[in-house]
């Protein structure tokens, strides 16, 4: 990956929609020649995939927590993927270092749909010790969306 494929990549972070003519034209490129390069970034598994990311205010999901979970004794991370991923409010997961085992990015209607997943990850996840939970109050930097 060279620097016009970041600024491709930036491109299309800001973009994902943007055309491979306009594109190319900021970063100096035809249009096919920006194509071969996505294609091949999505070859390369740089790229992933494409997808659309939905304002959470517009879906009424106007809460969002941050949840450390703390467990007893040790639970793998593909048990705790199958736990969290049953809760549909559970919009980001993962493993993490320090205090907590693991960190949850939550996204609900209101604070009392928030306690219903907040629940619903403790009777889905074997073994919590005890979660932590932070609610947002303004979003500050939203880079990749929510």
């Amino acid at each position: 990956m060279d620097a016009i494929d970041r600024k491709i990549l930036d491109h299309l972070l800001g973009d994902g929609r943007a055309g491979y003519a306009a594109i190319g034209d900021k970063v100096g490129l035809s249009a096919p020649a920006v194509k071969r390069r996505v294609d091949r970034l999505v070859g390369d598994g740089v790229i992933r995939g494409f997808t659309v990311v939905i304002d959470p205010d517009h879906m009424g999901w106007t809460t969002e927590a941050y949840v450390e979970v703390h467990m007893q004794g040790a639970v793998s991370p593909e048990d705790l993927r199958a736990s969290f991923a049953k809760v549909p409010e559970v919009h980001v997961a993962a493993t993490v270092s320090g205090p907590a085992d693991a960190m949850l990015h939550i996204v609900a209607r209101d604070v009392r749909d928030l306690e219903r997943a907040l629940e619903r990850v403790r009777d889905e996840t074997a073994n919590i010790a005890h979660t932590n939970t932070s609610i947002v109050l303004s979003r500050l930097i939203d880079r990749y969306g929510p």
